[in-house]
């Protein structure tokens, strides 16, 4: 990060940023390229790609050097085996280190299978896609649900998008098909065996109360996690002010990420804008 700027010991404003988001490589609807295009024009000072379970963006990036004023920070966002919804955040890591992308490769060719299974169930269904018509819909990059979603939309089975969701592919509907998760303990092994920085994303997804999600990250503690993404496009203030004093009570640092996955989630915007004390903690360990 030398000439950069971002780490400063005087400075004192905010710093904008978003360590959070989706490209095409996963559930997002903006290529690498247009995404990082798009941090540029927001003026963000750092910046990380965190695709689902895969890294596939690296290829079409440059990676751990200054680009104008702005950082990137290698991401991944790896789904972790829970009873409700439990994402570990990777960054910094070695993105050519062979059990990462060895591990990554296995749960695609998982969701690969899982993609083939529910073609094959909503064919049962009266609702004949092709996997060419997935892939088209896709441009080629990893076929998700938002990609059923829009070829179900498109081909007159549904009459929206958020429809589609809604009746057939939200968790527990009938095209709904789980995807593999590896263990907490491993994915937070696997992220430091590279190198990098395990942060547990978005806890209220959890849905657990106060004293649950205490010893939830008592436990990721134990495993190696290192933060905790405190600032959210979702949370609220008291959510946060929960989530600094689990960081504090737990020694963890702090990140801040929108979540954004362009047109699928048109709510949520690119950037958030965070006072700089918070984040210098995860600069200094880049």
């Amino acid at each position: 990060m030398k000439g950069s700027g971002i780490i400063s010991g005087s400075r004192k404003s905010n710093m904008k940023l978003d360590l959070h988001t989706h490209s095409t490589c996963s559930d997002g609807t903006l290529t690498p390229a247009e995404l990082f295009k798009k941090a540029e024009h927001k003026e963000l000072e750092l910046f990380s790609i965190t695709d689902h379970d895969n890294i596939d963006h690296v290829r079409f990036l440059e990676f751990n050097q200054d680009i104008s004023s702005m950082k990137y920070v290698t991401g991944v966002e790896i789904s972790a085996e829970f009873s409700t919804t439990l994402h570990i955040l990777g960054y910094n890591f070695d993105p050519l280190h062979p059990g990462l992308n060895s591990e990554l490769e296995n749960l695609q060719q998982y969701r690969r299978n899982r993609n083939q299974q529910m073609i094959e169930n909503m064919d049962r269904i009266g609702f004949p896609v092709r996997m060419e018509e997935l892939i088209k819909e896709s441009g080629g990059e990893t076929i998700g649900r938002p990609h059923f979603a829009r070829l179900l939309l498109k081909k007159g089975y549904v009459n929206s998008y958020e429809e589609a969701f809604e009746k057939y592919l939200a968790k527990g509907k009938q095209l709904y098909i789980d995807k593999k998760r590896l263990d907490p303990d491993k994915a937070i092994a696997l992220i430091i065996e590279t190198g990098g920085i395990p942060v547990l994303a978005h806890p209220y997804q959890t849905k657990l109360d106060h004293r649950e999600l205490d010893n939830l990250v008592k436990k990721l503690k134990s495993y190696g996690l290192i933060g905790i993404e405190t600032f959210y496009s979702q949370h609220t203030k008291s959510q946060i002010r929960d989530y600094l004093k689990l960081a504090e009570k737990y020694d963890l640092i702090l990140t801040a990420g929108s979540d954004f996955h362009g047109e699928n989630k048109p709510e949520i915007d690119l950037g958030l804008e965070v006072d700089y004390k918070y984040i210098k903690p995860f600069l200094e360990r880049l």
